[in-house]
């Protein structure tokens, strides 16, 4: 956590508090996470995270950034009784409850992409493969496709199409629509803006 306020802290503590009133060893089938020692173990975006009703670390021992710790929380709070349903790709403004949020997520995440690797759909498969991205089985008819497993059972697609003659360069990032059932709409932005801040970090 980089950033502490008094409201955060007391939220924070607030979710920690319900963390430790969970049965973690009935989660792991359920979200496909391990638990050790009273502490749940979770990738995000390949890196190992652990939560626990004392606390969150990240890969060494580092705390993480506030927006990790709120999406790791949720991901346990949230964890739906039996497998979610539908498994079809669509855009964060199909979903019921993201309207607040759909304009913060095209400028914030989708047309930055975009921007940024304008001219440079190599540079973006390589930052993808950097954190952990992969091509998906199936074929998309794009420049560019990458697959990330964001958290067990909570996989992104990035679709990329450079700019030609007539249009300039698009980014479409996709969710399974049973991503609500783990994840609450504000989280789920918050997956897509860390997309854009780590592609970001390895495209300089």
């Amino acid at each position: 956590m980089s950033v502490k306020s008094p409201i955060f802290e007391k939220t924070y503590q607030n979710y920690l508090t319900r963390i430790g009133s969970l049965d973690l060893n009935a989660l792991q089938d359920k979200l496909g996470i391990q638990v050790s020692r009273g502490r749940a173990i979770i990738p995000f975006f390949g890196k190992p995270y652990t939560v626990s009703a004392n606390g969150i670390d990240g890969p060494g021992g580092k705390k993480p950034h506030l927006s990790i710790s709120v999406i790791l929380c949720k991901y346990l709070l949230m964890c739906p009784e039996s497998e979610a349903g539908e498994a079809d790709w669509v855009s964060f403004k199909d979903f019921k409850d993201a309207a607040p949020l759909i304009h913060a997520f095209a400028t914030t995440v989708r047309d930055p992409i975009s921007r940024m690797f304008s001219g440079r759909p190599w540079a973006l498969e390589k930052a993808g493969k950097k954190i952990g991205g992969y091509t998906p089985a199936e074929i998309f008819s794009y420049d560019v496709s990458i697959k990330f497993d964001v958290l067990p059972k909570v996989p992104l697609l990035l679709l990329f199409n450079d700019k030609d003659e007539e249009f300039p360069a698009q980014c479409s990032v996709l969710f399974e629509r049973r991503i609500e059932k783990y994840l609450d709409m504000e989280c789920v932005a918050m997956v897509g803006m860390l997309l854009y801040n780590y592609l970001s970090d390895l495209s300089r």
